[in-house]
């Protein structure tokens, strides 16, 4: 069975769409809220709660085949302050990598490595951020490729994140699981950008990664709403109209349409600051009807919870997501077992990775990246 490590871990969301076939050697998280929605689902034998600076190789049992480091996105993000990898929770990314690179002085480091983060990573100090990614990856005996996957590809969820992919030089690669050129849509434009300023010795270890779109989606943002939902309450009337005043005109026709339409209507709302028509900033509500929920947002990113308005024909209601619906739109089952206290259910699900995105980058990517290893250690036991 290939092994992992999984770093910042959360819930264990990259370890469920890791699956079952694959074994955790050791897993770390710094939030002990978290890490106990991590023993709930998967027990306590591998995880490790703390900061990831103060461990060591020797918390690192075996050679992991995979190093998986969701790593924290604020100083990424657009909703952060631009810290980058200096700031004080993305920059967890050198202590982790630190780890790495001591593995690798032992001769233990992961066949792969996979880093995942906000977009914004692309652009952060104008792209150093992205290349420091990619040098240290590349110094360690990397090559690595990146990709751009949008959960809504998979789920009734707008969630693009970056997926740094690395694969140590001394491994073989099937030439089917590299693209010649980028494609669409998991190499975008913005990818495609920050690619061409990389230094030239990073762009030689560079790999347009090959991987298969996925089936289409058939799923609907009304699928995961719950009809008696578990800790939220709806908005009294009152509520309800406040939002639909702070509507522009532009939302509230929407809201319109939502009530010509003959079903159930679900729509995604944030509030969000907004420059009026003569130029003021005001709060906003905006609102999408488009069957698919906004990007699960954390008050710790600097936004808003994400708001539900749900249209039956004249009738117009709203609430906050439910903590299942949150873990429904990132792939969990709903066996998953949830923190009981609703702000940590949501920072477990809206921090996390989404499920089948991981699932997919496995068995397209990285399960056969591993093959050509584990058949050259077949090749070499001995028959029993």
């Amino acid at each position: 069975m290939p092994s992992f490590y999984e770093f910042f871990a959360g819930g264990g969301m990259a370890r469920a769409g890791l699956g079952p076939a694959w074994t955790c050697l050791f897993a770390n998280d710094i939030d002990s809220k978290k890490a106990s929605a991590y023993k709930q689902n998967w027990g306590s034998k591998e995880i490790c709660v703390g900061d990831v600076g103060l461990l060591t190789t020797g918390n690192l049992p075996g050679t992991a085949d995979l190093a998986w480091a969701s790593f924290p996105c604020q100083d990424l993000s657009l909703a952060g302050m631009g810290a980058g990898l200096k700031g004080l929770r993305s920059g967890t990314f050198w202590p982790f990598w630190r780890l790495i690179q001591s593995l690798n002085s032992e001769g233990r480091r992961p066949s792969v490595v996979v880093l995942e983060n906000v977009c914004g990573a692309l652009t952060s100090h104008n792209g150093a951020d992205f290349r420091s990614l990619i040098e240290a990856l590349r110094v360690e005996g990397y090559r690595c490729g990146a990709l751009v996957v949008d959960a809504a590809l998979f789920l009734p969820h707008s969630r693009p994140r970056l997926f740094v992919l690395g694969i140590r030089d001394d491994i073989e690669i099937d030439p089917a699981l590299v693209a010649g050129a980028p494609q669409e849509p998991f190499h975008t434009a913005g990818l495609r950008t920050a690619h061409a300023a990389l230094p030239r010795k990073d762009r030689g270890a560079w790999m347009w990664w090959n991987l298969a779109p996925p089936p289409s989606r058939d799923g609907r943002f009304a699928d995961v709403i719950e009809k008696v939902p578990a800790g939220v309450k709806w908005h009294s009337p009152a509520q309800t109209r406040a939002l639909l005043n702070m509507m522009s005109a532009v939302n509230s026709a929407k809201v319109e349409e939502a009530k010509k339409m003959k079903r159930l209507m679900v729509g995604s709302l944030y509030k969000r600051t907004r420059p009026d028509e003569n130029g003021v900033r005001a709060q906003r509500a905006e609102v999408r009807f488009d069957d698919i929920a906004g990007c699960l947002r954390t008050p710790n990113g600097g936004s808003s919870r994400q708001t539900i308005m749900i249209v039956n024909g004249s009738q117009v209601k709203s609430r906050l997501l439910s903590a299942r619906e949150t873990a429904r739109l990132m792939g969990l089952p709903d066996t998953y077992v949830l923190p009981a206290r609703y702000s940590e259910a949501y920072h477990v699900t809206g921090d996390g990775v989404a499920v089948p995105v991981v699932r997919h980058l496995v068995q397209h990517l990285i399960e056969p990246l591993l093959q050509n290893i584990h058949l050259a250690h077949l090749a070499v036991e001995p028959a029993a």
